[in-house]
Protein backbone atom coordinates (compact mmCIF):
# COMPACT_ATOMS: atom_id res chain seq x y z
CA UNK A 1 0.00 0.00 0.00
CA UNK A 2 1.27 3.50 -1.00
CA UNK A 3 1.72 5.65 1.91
CA UNK A 4 0.91 9.37 1.38
CA UNK A 5 3.90 11.62 3.04
CA UNK A 6 2.20 13.92 6.71
CA UNK A 7 1.60 17.26 5.62
CA UNK A 8 1.42 16.69 1.65
CA UNK A 9 -2.39 17.40 2.23
CA UNK A 10 -4.11 19.42 5.07
CA UNK A 11 -7.23 20.75 6.24
CA UNK A 12 -9.14 23.99 4.58
CA UNK A 13 -9.53 26.29 7.35
CA UNK A 14 -12.84 27.51 8.84
CA UNK A 15 -14.25 30.56 8.22
CA UNK A 16 -14.82 33.04 10.97
CA UNK A 17 -18.35 33.21 10.79
CA UNK A 18 -19.72 32.90 14.47
CA UNK A 19 -23.19 34.29 13.42
CA UNK A 20 -23.58 32.61 10.40
CA UNK A 21 -27.25 32.95 8.78
CA UNK A 22 -27.71 30.60 6.11
CA UNK A 23 -27.94 27.63 7.86
CA UNK A 24 -31.24 28.50 9.16
CA UNK A 25 -32.09 29.91 5.48
CA UNK A 26 -34.69 28.06 2.89
CA UNK A 27 -34.80 28.65 -0.56
CA UNK A 28 -37.87 29.83 -1.72
CA UNK A 29 -37.24 31.72 -5.27
CA UNK A 30 -35.09 30.35 -8.15
CA UNK A 31 -31.72 32.39 -8.95
CA UNK A 32 -30.76 34.37 -11.82
CA UNK A 33 -29.19 31.13 -14.20
CA UNK A 34 -26.66 32.21 -16.37
CA UNK A 35 -25.33 29.60 -18.80
CA UNK A 36 -21.76 28.92 -19.27
CA UNK A 37 -22.18 25.91 -22.04
CA UNK A 38 -20.94 27.70 -24.58
CA UNK A 39 -17.57 29.30 -22.85
CA UNK A 40 -16.67 27.24 -19.85
CA UNK A 41 -18.42 23.60 -21.24
CA UNK A 42 -16.64 24.58 -24.71
CA UNK A 43 -13.30 25.21 -23.68
CA UNK A 44 -13.33 21.97 -21.82
CA UNK A 45 -14.04 19.81 -24.64
CA UNK A 46 -11.34 17.40 -26.31
CA UNK A 47 -12.96 18.80 -29.66
CA UNK A 48 -13.91 22.04 -29.13
CA UNK A 49 -17.48 23.19 -30.85
CA UNK A 50 -17.65 24.36 -34.66
CA UNK A 51 -20.22 26.91 -35.36
CA UNK A 52 -23.11 24.74 -36.36
CA UNK A 53 -22.82 22.90 -32.96
CA UNK A 54 -22.32 26.19 -31.30
CA UNK A 55 -25.91 27.78 -32.90
CA UNK A 56 -27.52 24.04 -31.78
CA UNK A 57 -26.70 24.32 -28.25
CA UNK A 58 -26.99 28.20 -28.20
CA UNK A 59 -30.99 27.47 -29.65
CA UNK A 60 -31.48 25.07 -26.97
CA UNK A 61 -30.47 27.24 -24.48
CA UNK A 62 -33.10 30.08 -25.52
CA UNK A 63 -35.70 27.17 -25.76
CA UNK A 64 -34.95 25.80 -21.83
CA UNK A 65 -35.17 29.86 -21.31
CA UNK A 66 -32.24 31.31 -20.31
CA UNK A 67 -32.23 34.97 -20.08
CA UNK A 68 -28.12 35.28 -19.24
CA UNK A 69 -25.84 33.09 -21.34
CA UNK A 70 -22.13 33.43 -21.93
CA UNK A 71 -21.68 32.96 -25.13
CA UNK A 72 -17.46 32.63 -25.91
CA UNK A 73 -14.40 34.55 -25.37
CA UNK A 74 -14.44 36.14 -28.35
CA UNK A 75 -10.83 37.57 -28.37
CA UNK A 76 -9.84 33.68 -28.02
CA UNK A 77 -10.30 32.22 -31.53
CA UNK A 78 -11.38 33.23 -34.74
CA UNK A 79 -14.52 30.62 -34.02
CA UNK A 80 -15.52 32.73 -30.76
CA UNK A 81 -15.52 35.92 -32.28
CA UNK A 82 -17.30 34.71 -35.72
CA UNK A 83 -20.26 32.74 -33.47
CA UNK A 84 -20.84 36.29 -31.53
CA UNK A 85 -20.66 38.14 -35.08
CA UNK A 86 -23.37 35.68 -36.35
CA UNK A 87 -25.79 35.79 -33.21
CA UNK A 88 -25.62 39.81 -33.75
CA UNK A 89 -25.35 40.16 -37.45
CA UNK A 90 -28.31 37.45 -37.73
CA UNK A 91 -30.43 39.33 -35.30
CA UNK A 92 -30.47 35.85 -33.53
CA UNK A 93 -30.35 37.40 -29.24
CA UNK A 94 -34.16 37.70 -28.45
CA UNK A 95 -34.60 41.38 -26.34
CA UNK A 96 -35.31 39.45 -23.05
CA UNK A 97 -31.59 37.81 -23.54
CA UNK A 98 -28.32 39.47 -22.59
CA UNK A 99 -25.38 37.81 -23.78
CA UNK A 100 -22.06 37.23 -21.69
CA UNK A 101 -18.33 37.61 -22.97
CA UNK A 102 -15.40 36.63 -20.93
CA UNK A 103 -12.10 38.66 -21.24
CA UNK A 104 -8.83 39.04 -18.99
CA UNK A 105 -7.60 42.59 -18.14
CA UNK A 106 -5.45 42.87 -21.24
CA UNK A 107 -6.07 45.58 -23.47
CA UNK A 108 -5.74 44.03 -27.18
CA UNK A 109 -7.98 41.32 -25.34
CA UNK A 110 -11.28 43.74 -24.51
CA UNK A 111 -10.50 45.86 -27.52
CA UNK A 112 -11.00 42.64 -29.34
CA UNK A 113 -14.30 42.05 -27.55
CA UNK A 114 -15.55 44.90 -27.90
CA UNK A 115 -15.17 44.77 -31.96
CA UNK A 116 -17.34 41.20 -31.70
CA UNK A 117 -20.14 42.92 -29.67
CA UNK A 118 -20.65 46.13 -32.14
CA UNK A 119 -24.16 45.90 -33.04
CA UNK A 120 -25.67 44.45 -29.51
CA UNK A 121 -28.21 45.59 -27.70
CA UNK A 122 -27.08 44.63 -24.22
CA UNK A 123 -23.92 42.70 -23.30
CA UNK A 124 -21.94 41.58 -20.12
CA UNK A 125 -18.25 41.86 -20.12
CA UNK A 126 -17.16 39.35 -17.94
CA UNK A 127 -13.79 40.77 -16.54
CA UNK A 128 -11.17 38.19 -14.40
CA UNK A 129 -8.13 37.74 -13.02
CA UNK A 130 -6.98 35.08 -10.55
CA UNK A 131 -6.13 35.95 -6.87
CA UNK A 132 -5.04 33.13 -5.07
CA UNK A 133 -2.46 32.22 -3.32
CA UNK A 134 -0.82 29.70 -5.54
CA UNK A 135 -1.27 31.70 -8.53
CA UNK A 136 0.10 34.88 -7.09
CA UNK A 137 3.02 32.90 -5.76
CA UNK A 138 4.02 30.20 -8.24
CA UNK A 139 1.99 31.66 -11.70
CA UNK A 140 2.21 35.29 -11.92
CA UNK A 141 4.78 35.80 -9.12
CA UNK A 142 3.23 39.07 -8.11
CA UNK A 143 2.10 40.93 -4.79
CA UNK A 144 -1.33 41.74 -3.78
CA UNK A 145 -1.25 45.03 -4.19
CA UNK A 146 0.05 44.02 -8.30
CA UNK A 147 -2.69 41.61 -8.61
CA UNK A 148 -5.52 44.67 -7.27
CA UNK A 149 -3.94 46.87 -9.97
CA UNK A 150 -4.18 44.26 -13.04
CA UNK A 151 -7.75 44.08 -12.16
CA UNK A 152 -8.25 47.76 -11.84
CA UNK A 153 -7.06 48.50 -15.73
CA UNK A 154 -9.04 45.81 -16.68
CA UNK A 155 -11.99 48.10 -15.29
CA UNK A 156 -10.52 51.31 -16.50
CA UNK A 157 -10.34 49.71 -19.80
CA UNK A 158 -13.99 48.14 -20.19
CA UNK A 159 -15.27 51.77 -18.82
CA UNK A 160 -13.45 53.35 -21.43
CA UNK A 161 -14.84 51.36 -24.34
CA UNK A 162 -18.02 51.70 -22.80
CA UNK A 163 -18.56 55.09 -23.09
CA UNK A 164 -17.64 55.20 -26.69
CA UNK A 165 -20.91 52.52 -27.44
CA UNK A 166 -23.13 53.68 -24.80
CA UNK A 167 -25.21 55.28 -27.37
CA UNK A 168 -25.74 52.00 -29.53
CA UNK A 169 -25.19 49.42 -26.60
CA UNK A 170 -25.89 49.03 -23.07
CA UNK A 171 -22.49 47.15 -21.23
CA UNK A 172 -23.30 45.64 -17.96
CA UNK A 173 -20.20 44.09 -15.87
CA UNK A 174 -19.03 41.29 -13.87
CA UNK A 175 -15.84 40.77 -11.93
CA UNK A 176 -14.54 37.67 -11.19
CA UNK A 177 -11.78 36.96 -8.91
CA UNK A 178 -10.99 33.62 -10.51
CA UNK A 179 -9.74 30.88 -7.98
CA UNK A 180 -11.55 32.71 -5.15
CA UNK A 181 -11.87 29.37 -2.91
CA UNK A 182 -8.16 29.33 -2.74
CA UNK A 183 -8.00 33.13 -2.18
CA UNK A 184 -7.68 34.80 1.46
CA UNK A 185 -11.28 36.20 2.21
CA UNK A 186 -9.73 39.40 2.86
CA UNK A 187 -7.97 40.01 0.04
CA UNK A 188 -11.03 38.95 -2.16
CA UNK A 189 -12.81 41.23 -0.43
CA UNK A 190 -10.16 44.12 -0.83
CA UNK A 191 -10.09 43.21 -4.56
CA UNK A 192 -14.00 42.88 -5.04
CA UNK A 193 -14.07 46.45 -3.39
CA UNK A 194 -11.60 48.22 -4.90
CA UNK A 195 -13.39 47.20 -8.41
CA UNK A 196 -16.70 48.20 -7.08
CA UNK A 197 -15.38 51.79 -6.15
CA UNK A 198 -13.77 52.06 -9.87
CA UNK A 199 -16.38 50.58 -11.81
CA UNK A 200 -18.75 52.91 -9.61
CA UNK A 201 -22.52 51.31 -8.91
CA UNK A 202 -26.07 52.72 -8.41
CA UNK A 203 -29.57 51.61 -8.24
CA UNK A 204 -29.33 52.24 -12.51
CA UNK A 205 -25.62 50.92 -12.61
CA UNK A 206 -25.45 47.38 -10.94
CA UNK A 207 -23.07 44.92 -11.46
CA UNK A 208 -21.81 41.54 -11.28
CA UNK A 209 -19.49 39.88 -8.67
CA UNK A 210 -18.72 36.65 -9.25
CA UNK A 211 -17.13 33.82 -6.22
CA UNK A 212 -16.37 31.02 -8.02
CA UNK A 213 -15.01 27.29 -7.04
CA UNK A 214 -12.78 27.50 -9.32
CA UNK A 215 -11.23 24.40 -7.48
CA UNK A 216 -13.61 23.15 -4.81
CA UNK A 217 -11.22 22.65 -2.26
CA UNK A 218 -13.18 22.48 0.84
CA UNK A 219 -16.88 20.90 1.94
CA UNK A 220 -19.98 22.65 0.57
CA UNK A 221 -20.90 24.56 3.84
CA UNK A 222 -17.04 25.94 3.74
CA UNK A 223 -18.44 27.58 0.05
CA UNK A 224 -21.59 28.87 2.21
CA UNK A 225 -19.49 30.58 4.84
CA UNK A 226 -17.43 32.05 1.98
CA UNK A 227 -20.18 33.62 0.41
CA UNK A 228 -22.42 34.84 3.50
CA UNK A 229 -18.97 36.25 4.81
CA UNK A 230 -18.26 38.53 1.40
CA UNK A 231 -21.86 39.15 1.07
CA UNK A 232 -21.27 41.01 4.25
CA UNK A 233 -17.97 42.46 3.22
CA UNK A 234 -19.04 43.64 -0.27
CA UNK A 235 -19.43 47.93 -0.81
CA UNK A 236 -22.99 48.59 -2.08
CA UNK A 237 -24.68 45.00 -1.67
CA UNK A 238 -27.76 46.65 -2.54
CA UNK A 239 -26.26 47.18 -5.71
CA UNK A 240 -24.03 43.76 -6.29
CA UNK A 241 -25.59 40.50 -7.69
CA UNK A 242 -23.67 38.14 -6.00
CA UNK A 243 -22.62 35.27 -8.33
CA UNK A 244 -21.83 31.83 -7.91
CA UNK A 245 -19.30 29.73 -10.00
CA UNK A 246 -19.13 25.92 -8.43
CA UNK A 247 -16.67 22.79 -10.03
CA UNK A 248 -17.26 19.47 -9.42
CA UNK A 249 -13.23 18.59 -7.73
CA UNK A 250 -15.32 17.20 -4.87
CA UNK A 251 -18.58 15.75 -6.11
CA UNK A 252 -19.92 18.34 -4.25
CA UNK A 253 -20.92 21.44 -6.90
CA UNK A 254 -24.84 20.80 -6.50
CA UNK A 255 -24.57 20.75 -2.83
CA UNK A 256 -22.03 23.70 -2.28
CA UNK A 257 -24.33 25.55 -4.84
CA UNK A 258 -27.44 25.43 -3.26
CA UNK A 259 -25.64 25.97 0.23
CA UNK A 260 -24.61 29.29 -1.28
CA UNK A 261 -28.09 30.25 -2.67
CA UNK A 262 -28.99 29.88 1.12
CA UNK A 263 -26.43 32.05 1.86
CA UNK A 264 -27.31 35.08 -0.29
CA UNK A 265 -26.52 34.15 -3.92
CA UNK A 266 -28.48 35.85 -6.08
CA UNK A 267 -27.43 34.32 -9.39
CA UNK A 268 -25.88 30.87 -10.31
CA UNK A 269 -23.41 29.92 -13.68
CA UNK A 270 -23.10 26.74 -14.57
CA UNK A 271 -23.50 24.38 -17.21
CA UNK A 272 -26.16 21.45 -18.74
CA UNK A 273 -25.36 18.16 -17.19
CA UNK A 274 -22.37 19.72 -15.56
CA UNK A 275 -19.60 19.80 -18.52
CA UNK A 276 -16.28 21.50 -18.00
CA UNK A 277 -13.05 21.48 -16.44
CA UNK A 278 -11.50 18.79 -15.16
CA UNK A 279 -14.59 16.84 -13.07
CA UNK A 280 -16.85 19.30 -14.38
CA UNK A 281 -18.90 22.66 -13.69
CA UNK A 282 -21.61 22.62 -11.40
CA UNK A 283 -25.18 20.79 -13.06
CA UNK A 284 -28.06 23.96 -13.55
CA UNK A 285 -30.14 20.98 -14.57
CA UNK A 286 -29.83 18.99 -11.84
CA UNK A 287 -30.06 22.44 -9.12
CA UNK A 288 -33.25 23.46 -11.20
CA UNK A 289 -35.09 20.24 -10.82
CA UNK A 290 -34.10 19.94 -7.10
CA UNK A 291 -36.03 23.21 -6.82
CA UNK A 292 -38.98 21.57 -8.48
CA UNK A 293 -39.31 18.95 -6.56
CA UNK A 294 -39.45 21.47 -3.45
CA UNK A 295 -42.59 22.73 -5.58
CA UNK A 296 -39.97 26.12 -6.75
CA UNK A 297 -40.82 27.85 -10.20
CA UNK A 298 -37.30 26.99 -11.66
CA UNK A 299 -38.16 28.86 -14.31
CA UNK A 300 -36.41 26.99 -16.71
CA UNK A 301 -38.11 24.12 -18.91
CA UNK A 302 -36.88 20.76 -18.64
CA UNK A 303 -40.09 18.65 -19.99
CA UNK A 304 -37.74 17.13 -22.60
CA UNK A 305 -34.64 15.98 -20.86
CA UNK A 306 -34.65 13.53 -23.27
CA UNK A 307 -33.96 16.31 -26.11
CA UNK A 308 -31.43 18.54 -23.76
CA UNK A 309 -29.36 14.84 -23.29
CA UNK A 310 -29.53 14.24 -27.40
CA UNK A 311 -28.32 17.41 -28.22
CA UNK A 312 -25.61 18.15 -25.48
CA UNK A 313 -23.93 14.70 -26.22
CA UNK A 314 -24.08 15.64 -29.56
CA UNK A 315 -22.33 18.70 -29.48
CA UNK A 316 -19.87 17.70 -26.61
CA UNK A 317 -19.29 14.21 -27.98
CA UNK A 318 -19.50 12.78 -24.03
CA UNK A 319 -21.82 10.21 -22.92
CA UNK A 320 -24.51 10.77 -20.51
CA UNK A 321 -23.74 8.78 -17.58
CA UNK A 322 -26.76 5.95 -16.83
CA UNK A 323 -26.95 7.43 -13.70
CA UNK A 324 -26.79 11.00 -13.54
CA UNK A 325 -29.69 12.50 -11.97
CA UNK A 326 -32.79 13.28 -13.30
CA UNK A 327 -31.45 12.67 -17.27
CA UNK A 328 -29.44 8.82 -16.72
CA UNK A 329 -31.19 5.86 -19.20
CA UNK A 330 -31.30 4.46 -15.26
CA UNK A 331 -32.32 7.07 -12.97
CA UNK A 332 -36.14 5.95 -12.76
CA UNK A 333 -35.84 2.20 -13.27
CA UNK A 334 -35.96 -0.39 -10.84
CA UNK A 335 -34.45 -3.77 -10.52
CA UNK A 336 -35.07 -4.55 -6.93
CA UNK A 337 -38.29 -6.51 -6.61
CA UNK A 338 -39.37 -4.41 -3.01
CA UNK A 339 -38.76 -1.20 -4.59
CA UNK A 340 -40.88 -2.15 -7.84
CA UNK A 341 -43.32 -3.08 -6.05
CA UNK A 342 -43.51 0.37 -3.96
CA UNK A 343 -43.31 1.78 -6.99
CA UNK A 344 -46.37 -0.23 -8.76
CA UNK A 345 -48.86 0.47 -5.91
CA UNK A 346 -47.54 3.75 -5.30
CA UNK A 347 -48.39 4.83 -9.57
CA UNK A 348 -51.84 3.25 -8.98
CA UNK A 349 -52.53 5.52 -5.92
CA UNK A 350 -51.25 8.46 -7.31
CA UNK A 351 -53.82 7.78 -10.19
CA UNK A 352 -56.39 6.76 -7.81
CA UNK A 353 -56.67 10.30 -5.27
CA UNK A 354 -58.13 13.33 -5.80
CA UNK A 355 -54.75 15.88 -5.30
CA UNK A 356 -52.13 16.30 -7.41
CA UNK A 357 -49.36 16.08 -4.55
CA UNK A 358 -46.82 13.65 -5.83
CA UNK A 359 -45.73 10.84 -3.27
CA UNK A 360 -44.40 7.71 -5.29
CA UNK A 361 -42.01 5.38 -3.18
CA UNK A 362 -38.39 5.97 -4.55
CA UNK A 363 -39.35 8.26 -7.26
CA UNK A 364 -38.95 12.20 -6.05
CA UNK A 365 -40.31 13.81 -9.54
CA UNK A 366 -42.66 12.32 -11.90
CA UNK A 367 -40.74 11.00 -14.88
CA UNK A 368 -43.62 12.46 -17.17
CA UNK A 369 -43.19 15.96 -15.61
CA UNK A 370 -39.28 15.77 -17.64
CA UNK A 371 -40.67 13.71 -20.77
CA UNK A 372 -39.95 10.42 -19.44
CA UNK A 373 -42.26 6.97 -19.79
CA UNK A 374 -43.79 5.64 -17.08
CA UNK A 375 -42.61 2.56 -19.87
CA UNK A 376 -38.63 2.80 -18.36
CA UNK A 377 -39.74 2.39 -14.24
CA UNK A 378 -39.62 -1.00 -13.87
CA UNK A 379 -37.05 -3.51 -15.73
CA UNK A 380 -36.81 -7.00 -14.96
CA UNK A 381 -33.62 -9.24 -13.98
CA UNK A 382 -33.05 -11.52 -11.22
CA UNK A 383 -33.03 -9.26 -8.19
CA UNK A 384 -36.49 -8.05 -9.54
CA UNK A 385 -39.74 -8.85 -7.66
CA UNK A 386 -43.26 -10.40 -8.85
CA UNK A 387 -44.52 -6.52 -8.54
CA UNK A 388 -42.45 -5.77 -10.97
CA UNK A 389 -43.32 -8.18 -13.51
CA UNK A 390 -47.16 -7.40 -12.78
CA UNK A 391 -46.25 -3.92 -13.02
CA UNK A 392 -44.71 -4.02 -17.01
CA UNK A 393 -47.28 -6.88 -17.57
CA UNK A 394 -50.10 -3.94 -17.03
CA UNK A 395 -48.22 -1.08 -18.49
CA UNK A 396 -47.21 -2.24 -21.86
CA UNK A 397 -49.59 -5.19 -22.62
CA UNK A 398 -52.86 -4.66 -20.51
CA UNK A 399 -52.84 -7.82 -18.40
CA UNK A 400 -54.24 -7.10 -15.28
CA UNK A 401 -53.32 -9.77 -13.38
CA UNK A 402 -54.66 -10.77 -9.87
CA UNK A 403 -52.50 -10.19 -6.78
CA UNK A 404 -52.36 -13.64 -5.92
CA UNK A 405 -51.25 -14.60 -9.55
CA UNK A 406 -48.36 -12.10 -8.92
CA UNK A 407 -45.73 -14.82 -7.04
CA UNK A 408 -46.25 -17.36 -9.74
CA UNK A 409 -45.27 -15.11 -12.87
CA UNK A 410 -42.74 -13.67 -10.76
CA UNK A 411 -40.94 -16.90 -10.25
CA UNK A 412 -40.81 -17.52 -14.10
CA UNK A 413 -39.63 -14.32 -15.07
CA UNK A 414 -36.70 -15.03 -12.39
CA UNK A 415 -35.63 -18.15 -13.08
CA UNK A 416 -35.58 -17.26 -16.59
CA UNK A 417 -33.50 -14.26 -16.20
CA UNK A 418 -30.70 -16.36 -13.85
CA UNK A 419 -31.00 -18.96 -16.33
CA UNK A 420 -29.95 -16.01 -18.99
CA UNK A 421 -27.70 -14.24 -16.35
CA UNK A 422 -29.30 -10.80 -17.97
CA UNK A 423 -31.75 -8.29 -18.04
CA UNK A 424 -35.06 -8.97 -19.96
CA UNK A 425 -37.18 -7.23 -22.11
CA UNK A 426 -40.43 -5.68 -21.96
CA UNK A 427 -41.23 -8.50 -24.57
CA UNK A 428 -39.49 -11.63 -23.57
CA UNK A 429 -41.84 -11.22 -20.19
CA UNK A 430 -45.01 -10.75 -22.10
CA UNK A 431 -43.32 -13.91 -24.26
CA UNK A 432 -42.54 -15.63 -21.07
CA UNK A 433 -46.31 -14.97 -20.14
CA UNK A 434 -48.04 -15.91 -23.35
CA UNK A 435 -45.95 -19.26 -23.62
CA UNK A 436 -46.59 -20.38 -19.61
CA UNK A 437 -50.45 -19.50 -19.76
CA UNK A 438 -52.13 -18.64 -23.10
CA UNK A 439 -50.13 -20.65 -26.08
CA UNK A 440 -49.16 -23.85 -23.78
CA UNK A 441 -46.76 -26.17 -26.04
CA UNK A 442 -47.77 -29.23 -24.72
CA UNK A 443 -51.20 -30.16 -23.46
CA UNK A 444 -52.93 -33.44 -22.39
CA UNK A 445 -56.36 -31.86 -21.75
CA UNK A 446 -57.66 -29.30 -24.48
CA UNK A 447 -61.08 -27.29 -24.97
CA UNK A 448 -62.67 -27.42 -28.36
CA UNK A 449 -65.69 -25.67 -27.87
CA UNK A 450 -69.32 -25.30 -25.79
CA UNK A 451 -72.97 -24.54 -25.76
CA UNK A 452 -74.46 -23.46 -22.99
CA UNK A 453 -78.61 -23.14 -22.29
CA UNK A 454 -80.06 -21.11 -19.22
CA UNK A 455 -82.09 -23.57 -17.32
CA UNK A 456 -84.39 -22.83 -14.54
CA UNK A 457 -81.87 -23.81 -12.23
CA UNK A 458 -78.93 -22.10 -13.85
CA UNK A 459 -77.04 -22.79 -16.89
CA UNK A 460 -76.44 -26.38 -19.13
CA UNK A 461 -73.25 -26.40 -20.92
CA UNK A 462 -72.47 -29.07 -23.81
CA UNK A 463 -68.52 -29.06 -23.63
CA UNK A 464 -66.01 -30.78 -25.93
CA UNK A 465 -62.80 -30.87 -24.88
CA UNK A 466 -60.03 -33.71 -25.97
CA UNK A 467 -57.65 -35.86 -23.02
CA UNK A 468 -55.25 -37.71 -23.62
CA UNK A 469 -55.87 -37.47 -27.88
CA UNK A 470 -58.98 -38.86 -27.42
CA UNK A 471 -62.31 -36.38 -27.65
CA UNK A 472 -65.36 -36.00 -25.27
CA UNK A 473 -68.68 -33.85 -25.75
CA UNK A 474 -70.43 -33.96 -21.66
CA UNK A 475 -73.33 -31.87 -21.09
CA UNK A 476 -74.01 -31.17 -17.39
CA UNK A 477 -75.89 -28.64 -15.20
CA UNK A 478 -74.27 -25.85 -12.77
CA UNK A 479 -75.46 -22.71 -10.66
CA UNK A 480 -73.58 -21.06 -13.35
CA UNK A 481 -71.58 -21.55 -16.52
CA UNK A 482 -68.07 -22.43 -14.59
CA UNK A 483 -69.54 -24.85 -12.58
CA UNK A 484 -71.26 -26.73 -15.44
CA UNK A 485 -67.98 -26.77 -16.96
CA UNK A 486 -65.75 -27.89 -14.34
CA UNK A 487 -68.78 -30.75 -13.69
CA UNK A 488 -68.33 -31.94 -17.20
CA UNK A 489 -64.64 -31.69 -16.99
CA UNK A 490 -65.12 -33.90 -14.02
CA UNK A 491 -66.93 -36.58 -15.95
CA UNK A 492 -63.72 -37.38 -17.82
CA UNK A 493 -60.70 -36.29 -16.15
CA UNK A 494 -59.57 -38.71 -12.87
CA UNK A 495 -58.18 -35.88 -11.30
CA UNK A 496 -60.46 -33.80 -8.17
CA UNK A 497 -59.80 -30.15 -8.55
CA UNK A 498 -61.67 -26.79 -7.40
CA UNK A 499 -62.52 -23.48 -9.03
CA UNK A 500 -60.64 -21.19 -6.28
CA UNK A 501 -60.56 -18.00 -7.41
CA UNK A 502 -61.99 -15.93 -10.81
CA UNK A 503 -61.06 -12.33 -12.09
CA UNK A 504 -62.23 -10.75 -15.51
CA UNK A 505 -61.53 -7.76 -17.80
CA UNK A 506 -61.20 -6.60 -21.29
CA UNK A 507 -58.17 -6.22 -23.57
CA UNK A 508 -57.25 -4.36 -26.39
CA UNK A 509 -59.38 -1.14 -26.66
CA UNK A 510 -62.91 -0.93 -26.99
CA UNK A 511 -65.13 -1.57 -30.35
CA UNK A 512 -64.38 -5.25 -32.41
CA UNK A 513 -60.60 -5.15 -31.60
CA UNK A 514 -61.51 -5.53 -27.61
CA UNK A 515 -61.30 -9.22 -26.35
CA UNK A 516 -62.03 -10.70 -22.70
CA UNK A 517 -59.13 -11.93 -20.69
CA UNK A 518 -59.63 -14.39 -17.50
CA UNK A 519 -57.43 -15.76 -14.57
CA UNK A 520 -58.84 -18.82 -12.91
CA UNK A 521 -57.12 -20.06 -9.98
CA UNK A 522 -58.14 -23.82 -9.36
CA UNK A 523 -56.56 -26.11 -6.51
CA UNK A 524 -55.85 -29.48 -6.95
CA UNK A 525 -56.60 -32.32 -4.33
CA UNK A 526 -53.27 -32.28 -3.30
CA UNK A 527 -54.07 -28.33 -2.02
CA UNK A 528 -51.89 -27.32 -4.94
CA UNK A 529 -53.47 -23.50 -6.08
CA UNK A 530 -52.21 -23.09 -9.88
CA UNK A 531 -53.90 -20.07 -12.00
CA UNK A 532 -54.64 -20.51 -15.72
CA UNK A 533 -55.21 -17.65 -17.83
CA UNK A 534 -58.01 -17.34 -21.15
CA UNK A 535 -58.61 -14.95 -24.03
CA UNK A 536 -61.25 -14.69 -26.40
CA UNK A 537 -63.55 -12.50 -27.68
CA UNK A 538 -66.87 -14.04 -25.38
CA UNK A 539 -66.24 -13.81 -21.86
CA UNK A 540 -67.29 -16.89 -21.26
CA UNK A 541 -65.04 -18.63 -24.07
CA UNK A 542 -62.19 -16.87 -21.90
CA UNK A 543 -63.37 -18.45 -18.61
CA UNK A 544 -63.53 -21.81 -19.74
CA UNK A 545 -60.28 -21.31 -21.75
CA UNK A 546 -58.59 -20.77 -18.35
CA UNK A 547 -59.31 -23.44 -16.94
CA UNK A 548 -57.35 -25.75 -19.58
CA UNK A 549 -54.98 -23.52 -18.87
CA UNK A 550 -54.96 -24.35 -15.30
CA UNK A 551 -54.96 -27.88 -15.60
CA UNK A 552 -52.01 -27.76 -18.35
CA UNK A 553 -50.01 -25.80 -16.40
CA UNK A 554 -50.67 -28.16 -13.52
CA UNK A 555 -49.61 -31.12 -15.75
CA UNK A 556 -46.49 -29.06 -17.53
CA UNK A 557 -45.36 -27.69 -14.45
CA UNK A 558 -43.75 -31.07 -13.04
CA UNK A 559 -47.31 -31.80 -11.48
CA UNK A 560 -48.48 -34.65 -13.21
CA UNK A 561 -46.65 -37.18 -10.54
CA UNK A 562 -49.30 -35.84 -8.30
CA UNK A 563 -52.41 -36.10 -10.86
CA UNK A 564 -50.91 -39.90 -11.82
CA UNK A 565 -51.30 -40.80 -7.81
CA UNK A 566 -54.37 -40.68 -8.01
Amino acid sequence: MKVIPKGKYITYPKVDLPDRKWINNQITKAPIWCSVDLRDGNQALVTPMDLDKKLKLYKLLLNIGFKEIEVGFPSASKTEFLFLRKLIEDNLIPDDVTVQVLVQAREHLIQKTFEALKGVKKAVVHLYNSTSVAQRKIVFQKEKSEIIDLALQGVDLIKSYAETVKNKTEILFEYTPESFTGTELEFARDICNAVISRWGVSETRKMTINLPATVEMATPNIYADQIEWMSNNLLNREYIRLSIHAHNDRGTAVAASELALLAGADRVEGTLLGNGERTGNVDILTIALNLTTQGIDSGLDFSDVNEVVEIIESVTEIETHVRHPYVGKLVYTAFSGSHQDAINKGLAYQQSKNDPFWEVPYLPIDPNDVGRSYEDIIRINSQSGKGGVAYILESRFGYELPKTMHPEIGKLVQAKSDHEERELSANEILELFEQNYINIAFRHIKFINFKRKQVEKGVRCKLEFSYLDKNYSVTENGNGILNACKKAISNVYPHNFEIVSFHEHSIGGGGSEAQAVAYIQIQLDNFLRIYGVGIDTDTTGASIKAIFSALNRAFRENYSHILNNK
